[in-house]
């Protein structure tokens, strides 16, 4: 079954689709695409009021994540932790896997490591979306193709380490030129030696990139392990173009069994694009629970 892997918490899954919202506590990436901003507790108890089953941090650090309270939060609303976000390395520190200074890819590295430790804690994975890096002029494709690799080798060791897995993302054309399809990410994970390491399919890069959603799903095969769920402008799921009939008849095909988490820009304002995003799934995928 999709984004199922042997031990550890990552094992307790259920029969359905599950829904979550993205909180940043990032400061720098406040003009990004998350639903809610910088206060944690605000948006565990909205996420709780619209009935989603759980919140995808974005935090500074994974020592920032351990200082929060962020235990007790999931407890009182009744929420989890779906995943980690990695992307501060990024936006504060400009780390990637892809630099040529080895010195920089060890701290990047030790970086997603502290990341995926902290959301081990609450069985929550981590994920690598522009973290990855990308190839140029000075670092070549086949390179950074091997810097990458050898990183994801090493953290999918991590996870397995931790009981849980890794998400690695492909982003459109614009953010990387590594990996910018679901058949190119499947292809990647292939070629590891490590299981668990799995595929972030997000629908906003997947509308620039695939042919159709539905073979970029079906692209991912058993790789797939979460899915961002937002429309074609990058807005709650419902304010763009995006056709979800295939998405969630090619989902329910495979087996799915993760969460769709949003991971949107708050427009035209962070409740309200919460609440699209709800009502979309609804009306999408039916019931909420089996």
């Amino acid at each position: 079954m999709s984004g199922e892997v042997e031990g550890g918490e990552y094992d307790r899954v259920t029969s359905m689709i599950r829904t979550a919202v993205t909180v940043s506590l990032v400061e720098q990436a406040r003009r990004g695409p998350f639903v809610f901003h910088g206060d944690l507790e605000s948006g565990c108890r909205q996420a709780a009021e619209l009935g989603f089953d759980a919140i995808e941090l974005f935090a500074p650090s994974g020592e920032v994540i351990r200082g929060l309270p962020l235990r007790r939060m999931l407890s009182e609303y009744g929420l989890q932790l779906a995943a980690v976000g990695t992307g501060a390395g990024m936006v504060a520190h400009k780390l990637q896997l892809c630099d040529v200074d080895p010195g920089r890819r060890g701290e990047a590295e030790a970086f997603i490591r502290g990341i995926m430790e902290a959301g081990a804690e609450f069985g929550a994975p981590a994920i690598i979306g522009s973290m990855q890096g990308r190839w140029d002029d000075i670092v070549n494709q086949a390179a950074a193709t091997e810097f990458l690799k050898s990183a994801l080798e090493r953290l999918g060791e991590c996870a397995t380490g931790l009981g849980t897995v890794l998400f690695y993302e492909p982003l459109n054309r614009y953010e990387t030129n590594m990996c910018t399809t679901m058949q190119q990410g499947a292809e990647l994970l292939g070629s590891l030696s490590t299981h668990s390491v799995r595929l972030l399919a997000d629908l906003f890069h997947m509308n620039i990139e695939e042919t159709s959603l539905s073979a970029g799903l079906r692209d991912c095969g058993r790789f797939l392990g979460h899915v961002h769920f937002v429309d074609s402008n990058r807005q709650a799921a419902g304010r763009g173009h995006m056709d979800y009939g295939p998405v969630a008849a090619v989902l329910r095909e495979m087996g799915y069994v993760g969460y769709l988490s949003a991971e949107a820009f708050p427009t035209p304002d962070s409740r309200t694009a919460a609440e699209q995003t709800i009502e979309t799934f609804r009306s999408v995928f039916g019931k909420l629970r089996d």
